[in-house]
């Protein structure tokens, strides 16, 4: 796409192809636009509307799943990016949608604001996070969408909609978590916190134990999580929490070797040999639990997002809350029965419930069980049988990672999925914003 030339409008040519960071999703879009505020935005949405032609934002590509391939119109939305306004009094952030956690981050530290709760990975653009219930971790935290508190958005008439609690209440209340399906989101408020520090201590433990105390571990923390090392007995633990304490990051030599080099390099290592011979998997896993304990403060958004170098394929469900110690028992057995190989960790986090209508966590306190499966590996068959035993909980997949959920089963997982669907009726009647998984996933 760098030799192709832009128009004015930022419309790249016919022969555009585009792939998400996995590498597991191809499209080829008839053009790839990059509206450079809302109103042209509005005028590329009502255009093709009224050829009858499909349109499909893309961030930054960190979805799993094709929410965003279309072999219509994509969108870009780069040049919507950025803060734009502050609200002090209410420590309120309106920031463009295309807007990477990775830039929104420091900017809002330069302010002296953060996210109160964060994913792990900072990669993602601001819609493409929310639409997809991206969540992080912390019992009494909602994820990012419980943070949205307005929005602007264009329907499938290439119409602006305000939404706020003063305008447009029923499109906020139940539109926060979209999946894309109900227009192109341009802008969002987001509720901050004043900006903090994070004491983090991580340091391994028996899976065992990790599982008889999971519920005090999380409860005692602002935020924890733990990841489960296939083939061994032990568990890594991340535990942190606010502090006023003074900075103590890691110091930067170390850091590195510690985070970047031994996380991901040697990390990749591993797991590019136990693609090529997998019978060494479960002798290379045990390298993975003795790296010991380290603690260090830093400011909050260094602490909740790591680099992510080694490229994999992940699949997430979200189940209540006390049902993670079984349900991953269960998984243990699933897999020492089947003999699956597995070079990365499962990753277990918790959040408060919220009241965002297809949010993963709605109505209930939940847990969400993780797994990953090295990029280039088969993964249908063990994600397949993760997610059976799932089925078993009432657990709602994450819309932005691998799953094998339709419409019908979905439906059944969200007490307010009909206001969701008369919503997508109203403001994308003809399907404009629709593709495959969409179909899929919510219905034609």
């Amino acid at each position: 796409m760098g030799s192709q030339k832009p128009s004015v409008l930022g419309r790249e040519s016919r022969m555009a192809t585009w792939r998400n960071w996995a590498g597991n999703q191809i499209a080829h879009p008839q053009s790839i636009e990059s509206p450079r505020n809302v109103t042209e935005l509005a005028a590329v949405v009502a255009d093709a509307s009224s050829r009858g032609q499909k349109v499909k934002a893309v961030g930054s590509g960190h979805s799993f799943t094709s929410a965003a391939a279309t072999d219509g119109r994509m969108i870009r939305l780069d040049h919507l990016s950025g803060i734009s306004h502050v609200d002090r009094a209410k420590n309120q952030v309106t920031v463009g949608a295309g807007t990477r956690l990775s830039d929104l981050n420091p900017l809002l530290h330069a302010e002296g604001l953060a996210l109160a709760n964060l994913g792990d990975i900072a990669y993602q653009t601001v819609a493409g996070a929310i639409s997809t219930s991206t969540h992080g971790t912390g019992k009494a935290l909602t994820g990012l969408a419980g943070q949205v508190v307005a929005m602007t958005l264009v329907n499938g008439h290439g119409e602006i909609v305000e939404c706020s609690e003063s305008s447009n209440a029923d499109i906020l209340d139940v539109g926060r978590v979209s999946v894309g399906a109900l227009g192109v989101i341009s802008e969002y408020t987001l509720q901050a916190v004043p900006s903090f520090r994070l004491r983090a201590l991580e340091q391994p433990m028996r899976l065992d134990d990790v599982l008889e105390s999971a519920h005090e571990l999380a409860a005692a923390h602002d935020h924890f999580e733990f990841f489960w090392i296939p083939h061994t007995k032990w568990a890594l633990t991340k535990r942190n929490n606010r502090t006023d304490d003074e900075l103590q990051p890691l110091p930067k030599v170390k850091g590195w070797i510690e985070k970047t080099f031994m996380e991901n390099y040697a990390f990749g290592a591993l797991c590019r040999v136990g693609r090529a011979r997998p019978s060494l998997i479960p002798r290379l896993a045990t390298a993975l639990p003795s790296s010991g304990s380290r603690e260090y403060v830093d400011q909050s958004f260094k602490i909740f997002a790591s680099p992510r170098i080694v490229r994999f394929y992940e699949m997430e469900h979200a189940l209540p809350v006390e049902a993670v110690a079984p349900a991953l028992r269960e998984i243990r057995a699933m897999v020492e029965r089947k003999g699956y190989l597995l070079n990365f960790p499962v990753e277990v986090r918790f959040t408060k419930g919220d009241d965002v209508a297809l949010s993963t966590a709605y109505g209930r306190e939940s847990a969400y069980i993780a797994v990953h499966v090295y990029k280039g590996m088969e993964c249908e068959p063990f994600f397949r049988d993760v997610e059976d035993i799932l089925r078993g909980y009432d657990a709602r997949p994450h819309w932005g990672k691998v799953h094998y959920r339709e419409a019908e089963e979905l439906s059944a997982l969200y007490p307010r999925w009909n206001d969701f669907i008369a919503l997508r009726n109203r403001l994308d009647p003809l399907r404009t914003f629709s593709n495959a998984y969409t179909d899929t996933v919510f219905g034609k």
